[in-house]
């Protein structure tokens, strides 16, 4: 006898952006570069960037409120969040339990974050499953969070022209209906390609023992080896999460893929034979945004009316660990 899984439905997302924005000609003030060199490798225009005070916390918690928002719950309702971060802006507290203080939830409940990189949401949204799915929680806060503009090297043209900053936020609850608004999803990684993303965390050894060597500041990324590989991975790989569904490329409406190279999001749309109305991109105008990639692009395209609810996607990222992931979703009325 096997006990029943209890079906999930996508209640509500949301997005953040910070407001200051830089272009590509702005970055020429930085090194030599130009917009069409930018433009032409990997389909950016211009990012966000946070400015002053402002971080992926704050981010992380305009996002979430206008989820919740949708979702049409009270913030006291929720029984668990999970943010996930490619690098938090404090290791402690962690951006979930700083959520939770700021949108004043009375209830002690768990919060916690994961690091994922780019392939955070779905990381999340699979663990939401899984706790929902058993029974164990109702009600959960999913945000995806991250402020690229202060980690990498601004002297490394091949890196830091590519990130920008942003979060988004989705709520996920018990189907009432029996529906479940997750077909499929799948997780993955290969530790056998960290090296092409790293983004080095150090500190020093006591004075009374032998020193250790201090990596060198900021996201490091051999962009060549990135590109390799995920568009050796990816595009399979979406197929392959089809055909385990039993579902077809022409089932789909809608591709929302990780925003962090025009090149790659080409080559999914190219494997799937899809037109460019069935993909969303809004990798121009924010660059990547690592975790925050796939949530913006979801909630932004709905609100604009780009993706028609009622409609069926695929989510795709990868980032940093190697990892990746995949979820077939149903965008229901109302998420937005």
């Amino acid at each position: 006898m096997t006990n029943k899984i209890i079906p999930l439905k996508i209640a509500g997302v949301g997005y953040s952006l910070p407001e200051t924005v830089i272009t590509n000609d702005d970055l020429t003030k930085l090194y030599e570069t130009s917009d069409e060199w930018i433009y032409s490798r990997t389909g950016i225009k211009e990012r966000r960037v946070v400015s002053g005070n402002q971080n992926a916390v704050d981010l992380g918690f305009e996002a979430a409120k206008k989820a919740i928002e949708r979702a049409k719950i009270d913030p006291n309702e929720i029984d668990l969040i999970i943010a996930a971060s490619s690098a938090p802006p404090d290791l402690y507290p962690a951006i979930a339990c700083h959520i939770h203080e700021r949108l004043g939830i009375e209830k002690q409940i768990p919060a916690f974050d994961i690091t994922a990189a780019c392939s955070g949401l779905i990381y999340a949204m699979s663990i939401a499953r899984a706790y929902i799915g058993s029974g164990m929680y109702k009600k959960i806060l999913l945000v995806a969070t991250d402020n690229n503009s202060r980690l990498v090297d601004w002297n490394d043209r091949g890196t830091s022209i590519l990130f920008g900053d942003g979060a988004g936020a989705m709520v996920v609850t018990e189907s009432e209906d029996g529906i479940d608004d997750i077909i499929a999803i799948d997780i993955k990684a290969d530790g056998n390609y960290g090296h092409l993303i790293e983004l080095a965390f150090d500190g020093h050894n006591c004075p009374l023992v032998e020193q250790n060597e201090v990596r060198p500041v900021g996201i490091k990324m051999n962009g060549r080896g990135v590109y390799t590989f995920v568009a050796k991975i990816l595009p399979h790989y979406v197929e392959e999460l089809l055909e385990n569904a039993g579902m077809k490329a022409e089932d789909i409406d809608y591709l929302i893929p990780h925003q962090a190279n025009i090149r790659i999001i080409q080559a999914v749309q190219e494997r799937l034979g899809y037109s460019d109305d069935k993909v969303v991109t809004n990798i121009k105008y924010y660059g990547n945004t690592s975790a925050a990639s796939i949530p913006i692009a979801l909630a932004e395209s709905v609100e604009k009316g780009n993706v028609k609810l009622g409609s069926t996607a695929i989510l795709c990222g990868f980032g940093a660990g190697m990892t990746w992931g995949g979820a077939i979703v149903r965008l229901r009325d109302g998420i937005c």
